[in-house]
């Protein structure tokens, strides 16, 4: 495939989705959704123009692109919403990498990124074919492979994020733990302690802390915003540490030796794991060591004695 024949393919496949997209978009082409067909019988109760309606916030930096796009992308988002079983299970995994975005902007996220690993694997696929390089078969597999890696790559990146901030809250608890427990011994209560301690520091799980105080503010019981965090984190020592709350606040018990023991027990668990951690990576350098070092050091050590036995034959 030459040069032309190459961008005469390209252009025939931009013509093709605009002539596409320009089909789908005709009002007799589309359903007609339950809102739009009871609204006419319904008393409107907004008497501003559309024209002066806030614009709905933009999911990609391309402006005018996306609101050309927008139907499209909105459909694909809750086609994939009803598809999906996991909605539930993603929102659980946006609140535990602390994003504030929905489910439906996530999703929206996935399908641009598929889309630029897309249009990615078509122009190197439209390079190759202008050098004489094309195979249709390899051609469909790499688009297609593209596309759905990355799908995969913004929910992988999404798991990476849970895991560095699980680690830092991790790092950080020892210490916050063991400054409310000497806010309580001072004789703070447990809100009190956890506002000073949250006011006073920074960091994902003071973050945490003072989204549980604004949740008790604005009118939640503090043992159900704590069971909240405690479902949002999913991690055993902060849960072992909010039934801990939970318990001082709803019996009474004493809550400042509790909050040392559980900051004792997270920095031995720390330190075990540091421990294992070593254990391995020491059994990894083995691998270099032996297959690496030890044969030049045998080389090293024999080549002159076989250069002696030569030289003497």
């Amino acid at each position: 495939m030459n040069p032309s024949n190459a961008f005469a393919v390209l252009c025939g496949l931009s013509m093709g989705a605009g002539c596409w997209l320009v089909l789908v978009r005709i009002p007799f082409m589309r359903g007609t959704r339950f809102p739009d067909r009871i609204e006419p019988q319904l008393k409107s109760q907004s008497l501003g123009s559309r024209l002066l309606r806030v614009p709905t916030h933009d999911l990609t930096p391309f402006g005018p692109l996306e609101r050309i796009l927008r139907p499209i992308i909105h459909d694909a988002i809750t086609s994939m919403s009803r598809l999906n079983v996991s909605s539930t299970a993603l929102g659980k995994r946006l609140a535990r990498a602390g994003s504030t975005k929905s489910t439906l902007d996530f999703r929206a996220e996935q399908l641009l990124w598929a889309g630029a690993a897309f249009v990615f694997a078509v122009l190197v696929v439209v390079v190759a074919g202008a050098t004489g390089r094309f195979s249709a078969a390899v051609s469909g597999i790499a688009v297609i492979g593209s596309a759905l890696g990355g799908y995969v790559l913004r929910d992988f990146v999404l798991g990476l994020g849970i895991k560095r901030r699980e680690s830092r809250m991790l790092s950080e608890f020892p210490s916050l733990a063991e400054l409310m427990a000497l806010a309580v011994a001072a004789g703070e209560s447990a809100m009190g302690a956890m506002d000073r301690v949250s006011r006073s520091s920074n960091g994902e799980l003071s973050g945490e802390f003072a989204t549980i105080l604004a949740d008790t503010r604005s009118g939640t019981p503090l043992t159900e915003a704590l069971q909240a965090f405690s479902s949002r984190a999913e991690l055993p020592p902060l849960v072992r540490f909010i039934d801990g709350l939970v318990v001082a606040v709803e019996r009474g018990t004493p809550l400042a030796d509790v909050l040392r023991a559980q900051a004792a027990d997270v920095r031995d668990a720390a330190q075990r794991e540091l421990m294992e951690s070593a254990g391995r990576k020491e059994i990894a350098m083995m691998v270099p060591l032996v297959f690496g070092v030890l044969p030049l050091t045998v080389v090293f050590a024999a080549f002159p004695a076989i250069a002696a036995l030569e030289m003497s034959l």
